[in-house]
């Protein structure tokens, strides 16, 4: 005896029916599930390709980060060099015009300017009569005041100060504005 002779006449089209969607059903679950994970897998490649993607980019973009801090710790070092060679140079030209003023002060060291010469004769250089403790024949100078002179002594040490910062700053602008 078959299975399908025990189901009454009645229900027999309507069990086939039932087979036959429980069939369909089971074919189109099994179909969902393959698809399903067909998907699952070209989602999860995707989503491999965008994280291996997003990853050479911050690597890129942190190498670029790293060059252009290089490029600053190498322009800060070039300026803090410069910066040393000029604060040497003020030091050196401070010390020497204090030298300077020393002796100037001590009388060690007197400070004379030509004199003009009004003389229509001629452009001769001898004196007309011979000075004592002088062998150097040359035009008449006059001595400056020591007071004179430490007042001279200081506007040239300002204007040597002025220089030496004027430098440094063009070598600042030069360095901070040329591209290397």
């Amino acid at each position: 005896m078959r299975l399908f002779d025990l189901i009454p006449a009645q229900f027999r089209i309507a069990a086939m029916g039932l087979v036959l969607v429980f069939l369909a059903a089971g074919s189109a679950a099994l179909a969902w599930t393959a698809q399903g994970w067909r998907y699952g897998q070209q989602l999860e490649r995707q989503a491999r390709l965008h994280a291996d993607t997003l990853t050479e980019i911050s690597l890129a973009g942190a190498a670029l980060q790293r060059n252009e801090q290089d490029k600053r710790l190498a322009l800060e070092r070039r300026l803090r060099d410069k910066d040393e060679i000029h604060h040497q140079e003020l030091t050196d030209e401070q010390t020497k015009q204090a030298r300077l003023r020393d002796r100037l002060a001590t009388a060690d060291l007197r400070l004379s300017v030509v004199l003009a010469t009004t003389d229509a004769s001629g452009s001769c250089s001898m004196p007309t009569t011979t000075a004592t403790g002088r062998v150097v024949h040359g035009p008449t100078r006059a001595q400056l005041d020591p007071a004179h002179a430490q007042r001279i002594i200081g506007i040239t040490d300002a204007g040597d100060q002025g220089l030496i910062a004027l430098r440094a700053c063009q070598a600042y602008a030069k360095e901070v504005s040329t591209p290397k």
